[in-house]
């Protein structure tokens, strides 16, 4: 009933740019939190970054002054640009959403397929 596509990952340099971007579709009756997780290599899902309704955002410390969240909301999409990109942001980068849909009365997480972004140096 909901889709979260993600686009935008890929291969780029050290200290380059990429910028994502997710929708979510389907019977959607209200969106809350959205955001950006990351998985590397071997290691355990983490928060990248997320911003609520209100534009208030969340950065993991390792992403502070080089990765930006921002969201529209009439498009039910959340983007991620990352700037001065390094090889440990080298991960794949799963999109979130936490949404109530048309049939439910409760809020539940919501997860998109995954894009891969290779950081190479």
């Amino acid at each position: 009933q909901v889709q979260l596509v993600e686009s935008g990952g890929g291969l780029v340099q050290a200290g380059g740019s990429l910028r994502l971007s997710c929708t979510a579709s389907g019977k959607i009756f209200d969106i809350n939190d959205m955001g950006w997780y990351r998985q590397a290599p071997g290691k355990q899902r983490e928060l990248a970054a997320s911003i609520t309704v209100g534009g208030i955002t969340d950065y993991a410390d390792s992403v502070k002054g080089r990765f930006a969240v921002s969201r529209d909301n009439t498009q039910n999409t959340v983007f991620l640009q990352m700037n001065s990109l390094k090889p440990e942001d080298t991960a794949v980068y799963y999109c979130h959403a936490q949404l109530r849909t048309m049939t439910s009365d409760w809020y539940r997480h919501y997860w998109g397929q995954g894009t891969e972004v290779t950081v190479s140096s």
